[in-house]
């Protein structure tokens, strides 16, 4: 059992600290025999190579962290979340809906959404690891189960049964893009289509609104400012690496692919 505690705690604690934490791990121990020459000599393939190593074992951590958390999750009820998205439907029960802080961006499509991520990310401006004053004194009104009922309803509103996505995304990527999302790691966590994410409380990105991928990718950029920016190690990490420009660019093909994410108009909201 201690021996157990102690492998946890070690997952845990990689998983929070993100790539350095993860680097320092394997760079010293077993993972040396994987990728140690690439410390000693750091040309550009090897970089390369140690940097998607880094992505997918961070990312295969903290999916390790949830699957030991999954056993004590609370259910979600579709039938019962569906009294409770009043406070939802004002924003993303409208078509084209846009807010304006802390600049102009459409509100993310999140019908389809996967529900452990939509639990993640209520969770997170719960705790204010997600800063936004409106969305932090929505989720403040849920409790535990409330956001599991919520998250529930949406990962099935709108959700066709049957249909699928292709493995690969139809619109293949320019140069420019296709290099940037290599570095940046994007299908070791989101799928190779951008909507099968590896772990259920990461985001289907495949055609999100690309003002508001943009807007959250900022935002993983932004640090010390009290109501705007995001906690995330992992995406901190991949988000500063490039420019505002870039970001654009990986927002903008993202969100032009095909997606399960819908905006569905709320009929009394019409």
């Amino acid at each position: 059992m201690k021996g157990q505690k102690n492998a946890e705690v070690t997952l845990s604690t990689s998983a929070t600290q993100g790539f350095s934490g993860v680097a320092t791990y394997w760079k010293g121990q077993k993972g040396a025999d994987i990728i140690g020459p690439c410390f000693s000599s750091l040309n550009d393939d090897c970089a390369r190579k140690m940097k998607y190593f880094l992505t997918t074992l961070a990312a295969f951590i903290v999916a390790s962290v949830t699957t030991l958390a999954s056993a004590q999750e609370i259910k979600g009820n579709v039938i019962a979340g569906e009294q409770k998205i009043a406070l939802c439907m004002g924003c993303h029960g409208i078509l084209g809906f846009h807010t304006g802080f802390p600049e102009v961006y459409r509100v993310p499509r999140i019908s389809g959404q996967g529900a452990k991520y939509i639990a993640s990310a209520l969770n997170a401006y719960k705790k204010g690891e997600r800063k936004n004053p409106s969305m932090r004194a929505v989720a403040e009104t849920l409790s535990d189960q409330d956001i599991a009922d919520v998250a529930a309803y949406y990962s099935a509103h709108g959700v066709v049964e049957g249909a699928s996505l292709p493995a690969a995304p139809a619109k293949a990527p320019d140069t420019a893009v296709a290099a940037l999302l290599t570095k940046a790691g994007c299908v070791s966590c989101h799928g190779s289509n951008f909507s099968k994410p590896i772990d259920p409380t990461y985001p289907k990105i495949a055609g999100q609104h690309a003002d508001y991928l943009y807007f959250a990718l900022m935002s993983y950029k932004t640090e010390g400012k009290p109501l705007i920016g995001r906690s995330n190690p992992i995406m901190g990490g991949m988000a500063k690496q490039f420019s505002d420009e870039e970001l654009h660019l990986l927002a903008n093909y993202v969100g032009s692919l095909d997606g399960e994410l819908k905006t569905i108009q709320q009929p009394r909201l019409r």
